[in-house]
């Protein structure tokens, strides 16, 4: 065969096999795409409370200051539905979900608490935070952990996690990852 046949050959075959390959991974991102919508339709399922049992966990209490420098307690707000939150400014899904979590607690803040637990323990400073507070336009409470104690209690070791607490104080439900606000009123919603 000539060589200018040979060479055609070739590159009709890497050619092919380049196809081939984009073919492949735009499969591949297809299924991760799918896996991950999947993830995010499912995220409320994700729990570590077991619903079908009859006693729920009751929410460890603590106390720690706010950015506004007031001392507060987690059981100050017995009576309230409370969406627990832990976070960081540096965290990309919690940066995502800061916007849905202030319209959240706008639209529901007289039924349902929402305090944001800044992990300050890993994050990057006080002026970090409060531009992050003024950036994203937050009103709701933002404790300090200065010490991890909380976050480790709590096992916010992938953040955002969130925990729904009830009225009593106890947890229904924890949820790993960002969740829009859609999902907050689904979340509220399905434990009545």
């Amino acid at each position: 065969m000539p060589r200018h046949k040979k060479i055609a050959a070739v590159l009709i075959l890497l050619l092919a096999l380049g196809l081939i390959g984009i073919n492949l991974y735009d499969n591949q991102q297809a299924k991760k795409q799918a896996a991950q919508e999947k993830q995010r339709t499912t995220i409320l399922e994700k729990t570590q409370v077991d619903k079908t049992e009859e006693k729920k966990e009751r929410a460890t209490d603590f106390s720690l200051q706010t950015t506004d420098g007031k001392t507060i307690r987690l059981s100050d707000y017995r009576g309230k539905k409370v969406i627990l939150n832990f976070w960081a400014t540096w965290c990309p899904p919690c940066k995502a979900e800061m916007p849905h979590m202030q319209k959240f607690y706008e639209a529901h803040h007289d039924e349902v608490e929402v305090i944001a637990v800044n992990l300050t323990s890993l994050d990057n400073g006080n002026a970090a935070l409060e531009k992050f507070i003024q950036d994203y336009k937050l009103s709701f409470t933002i404790p300090l952990d200065r010490d991890g104690e909380v976050g480790n209690q709590y096992k916010a070791y992938t953040i955002p996690t969130s925990y729904l607490i009830d009225a009593d104080g106890f947890i229904e439900q924890k949820i790993i990852g960002p969740m829009n606000e859609e999902m907050m009123e689904e979340l509220i919603t399905s434990h009545g």
